[in-house]
């Protein structure tokens, strides 16, 4: 070939243009019928391998279908061809973004910015990407200048909202969120996103606009779920049990039918760990994987008090909060080839210099998160609870707290909830018992294996005694007790989790006993849950 790279990027996005059969992909891309778009791709790019152009459609195509290191591999080989074709490269940071890898996404982005510092997309991009590494400032600083161009994109103002929340600037972010509906007042996000501020409460007008918004031909599920969860949410604080089930029952049950979760696949994968992760397995390998003590994992079910506990800890000198951090679950599908319990075979076999790698990765990729010189820094993921035995291999000197927070307030907690991405489990309350029972069973099993190894803190517990608890947490760390962990709600640190409210609020008990409104519903929760619900907070011999 005898063109350059970046006249190879224009020639081949310059032909396609013109060219009926990549414009069909393309067409066929944009209107969903991925079905009619590949085989279009494939068939030209059979002719031309090296067009960049078909090349980034097929990537285009891979990201719909969740293929995303299919995408990852075609944009980068449009990029070796075409090194300044900026729409692969853009295309490419966002593949990074859905990734989790954010800071390799900002990396790509300078570039992308570099060349087009007016690139809308690519500036929405980047304050979403900074957001997730903790840079909020320049975050907040796109957001504002995008919603300043675009005053009338929805969306936008529903993103800055969402970082205004997380800073602690509740009434600047409820004012966009505000402007956001203002624009597209069927937006069901929106809706919700105040909703779960906690602190706010609908008015009559709001409530008949969420009702109106429900009855607009060709409304999305999506829309429909946010709007039926935000209504849960308004008719709860007006103590309309009734009426507020009704919605979280129809929110739930649309996007239970969106996901495949099977809750034999969390049963067998705890199994499979408690077969493996004996007393002999464990003490076989004492005194491997990396040693460093900096990671303090809180984990458990999410709504259980985990937020409350980083923010109590994150007030102390010597601990540095930061955020649910996807690492350790990337590691071990990665490691699992994929699979949930793949992870566990692999370790099975594992030397111990790469259980140390390993435990290096995990310090070095959450590094990123770490924004002071404070020696320890916690990663409050709640579902890390699946990976105890990981963590102990790869990292034996962390520090494990596991929050734990009634089952029917947690687990109804979760029913009310509507999460971002994850948590396929929370949207069917037997799915949720069960789950719940799951987890208690894997820890009961890791406190006979390794006595002493996770400390347990019982939400309702640090509610009635918080100083005791707070020094019991303070003294497993082998940190000293320090006032400003008593006056967590005064800390000023960012929160991104559903609780960033509440935990700004001094210690009450708003949160317990609030299943109990709803209790005629929720049998085949206590069905799931078996005795666990009863026993509370000991857990019955057969540990569920």
């Amino acid at each position: 070939m005898t063109q350059n790279a970046p006249d190879l990027a224009s020639h081949y996005v310059a032909r396609g243009m013109r060219n009926p059969q990549l414009i069909e992909a393309a067409l066929a891309i944009n209107e969903d019928r991925l079905p009619d778009a590949e085989p279009i791709l494939r068939a030209h790019l059979h002719k031309d391998p090296f067009d960049v152009a078909a090349i980034r459609l097929m990537a285009q195509l891979a990201a719909r279908l969740g293929r995303f290191k299919d995408s990852e591999a075609l944009l980068r080989r449009a990029l070796e061809l075409a090194p300044d074709f900026t729409a692969a490269k853009s295309n490419l940071a966002g593949i990074l973004y859905r990734q989790n890898r954010f800071e390799e996404a900002v990396q790509l982005l300078d570039t992308v910015l570099q060349i087009d510092a007016d690139d809308a997309s690519g500036q929405s991009l980047m304050a979403a990407a900074l957001g997730r590494i903790g840079e909020y400032d320049e975050a907040l600083a796109l957001y504002g200048a995008l919603t300043q161009r675009f005053p009338e994109h929805a969306k936008l103002w529903m993103s800055y909202g969402h970082v205004l929340k997380t800073v602690g600037q509740q009434e600047e972010g409820i004012a966009a969120y505000r402007r956001a509906l203002a624009v597209e007042p069927t937006l069901g996000e929106v809706w919700w996103s105040l909703a779960n501020l906690k602190t706010v409460r609908f008015d009559e007008a709001d409530i008949a606009a969420m009702e109106a918004a429900l009855e607009t031909t060709g409304l999305s599920d999506d829309d429909r779920l946010h709007l039926h969860f935000a209504l849960g949410k308004a008719f709860d604080d007006r103590r309309e049990a009734e009426t507020s089930f009704g919605h979280y029952d129809r929110a739930n049950a649309i996007r239970h039918g969106q996901l495949d979760y099977d809750p034999d696949v969390v049963t067998n994968h705890v199994d499979k760990i408690i077969a493996t992760f004996t007393t002999e397995f464990v003490a076989a390998r004492d005194g491997q994987g990396d040693a460093t003590p900096d990671p303090i994992f809180i984990l458990g079910m999410p709504r259980a008090g985990s937020t409350l506990l980083e923010q109590i800890l994150a007030s102390h000198s010597q601990i540095e909060g930061t955020m649910e951090l996807p690492d350790l679950p990337a590691i071990a599908l990665r490691e699992g080839k994929a699979t949930p319990s793949g992870w566990v075979d692999a370790v099975k076999d594992m030397p111990a210099e790469r259980l140390a790698e390993l435990g290096a990765e995990f310090l070095q990729r959450t590094a990123v998160q770490r924004k002071t010189d404070k020696p320890f820094y916690i990663d409050k993921l709640p579902n890390n609870w699946v990976y105890i035995g990981l963590i102990h291999l790869i990292l034996p000197n962390a520090k494990i707290i596991d929050a734990r927070r009634h089952p029917l307030d947690c687990c109804f907690s979760n029913f009310r909830q509507h999460f971002a991405k994850g948590q396929a489990f929370s949207y069917s309350l037997s799915d949720m018992g069960r789950y719940y029972a799951d987890y208690v069973r894997l820890m009961a099993h890791f406190d006979k294996v390794l006595p002493g190894r996770v400390h347990r803190v019982i939400h309702e517990q640090v509610i009635e005694q918080p100083e005791a608890q707070v020094r019991a947490m303070l003294d497993y760390l082998g940190v000293p007790f320090e006032e400003a962990c008593l006056n967590f709600h005064q800390n000023k640190r960012a929160v991104r989790t559903a609780s960033s409210e509440q935990v700004r609020r001094p210690i009450n008990r708003d949160g317990v006993e609030q299943w109990k409104p709803y209790e005629q519903w929720l049998d085949p929760l206590k069905d799931a849950l078996g005795a666990l619900w009863q026993s509370y907070p000991a857990v019955p011999a057969t540990g569920k």
